[in-house]
């Protein structure tokens, strides 16, 4: 685990991810709240690229958890049958949906608690939502975000919470809102897990990452 940056060091890093991408954006495809909680429950263990190709005739007739029952699990089913362990999550999205009609009146609540207590949406689904719905600066650590922490230094912590802390914690606020999407796209397309294209990389002369490619 590499040591923390400081202040000054981190500010210096995330000044460069927002020069280089001043707006970064989630990548998976959605219409509303609750379009992108199916979306994000749907992306465990796939990639959001096939999420969205399985995604984009789905949410054209099922975009409300009232029209996701009416589809049924099977209609469901149909829709997702190529993301991975799809029979799993058809039933938490309907169960989930179900949930949404009774308890909340079909609206998508906006607490961290409240989601947490949907099938299938555990803390860092719940963050992806509160932070790209609702524009709270939740950070919503997955394994590229822990790894690029600990790589680098920027957010070190022995699992995803500790990390998740160490982003709120050390990151200057005025970059909390959008710090989880450059750290993902971070990790996705320079700091990736087994041959880190450190040439290219933004933060190379900061990061301390002691076993950097050539």
């Amino acid at each position: 685990m590499a040591k923390q940056l400081d202040y000054h060091s981190l500010r210096e890093v995330f000044t460069r991810f927002q020069d280089a991408e001043p707006e970064p954006r989630g990548e998976l495809e959605h219409v509303n709240a609750f379009t992108l909680v199916v979306a994000v429950a749907l992306s465990a263990q796939a990639t959001d690229a096939g999420v969205n190709k399985a995604t984009r005739s789905l949410f054209k007739i099922a975009d409300t958890p009232e029209k996701m029952l009416a589809l049924g699990e099977e209609g469901l089913v149909e829709h997702i049958r190529t993301i991975g362990l799809y029979r799993n999550k058809a039933k938490n999205v309907m169960k989930l949906s179900r949930i949404l009609v009774e308890d909340y009146d079909g609206e998508v609540p906006n607490s961290r608690a409240a989601l947490q207590s949907l099938p299938g949406v555990g803390r860092k689904t719940a963050n992806v939502v509160l932070n790209m719905w609702w524009h709270y600066p939740a950070q919503a650590v997955d394994t590229h975000i822990f790894r690029v922490g600990n790589r680098t230094g920027i957010c070190p912590g022995k699992d995803v919470i500790a990390t998740e802390r160490a982003i709120e914690d050390n990151v200057p606020v005025d970059f909390q809102q959008h710090a989880h999407h450059w750290l993902i796209l971070h990790g996705r397309y320079t700091c990736v897990a087994r041959k880190p294209k450190c040439p290219a990389c933004l933060i190379r002369d900061l990061c301390q990452f002691e076993e950097k490619t050539l």
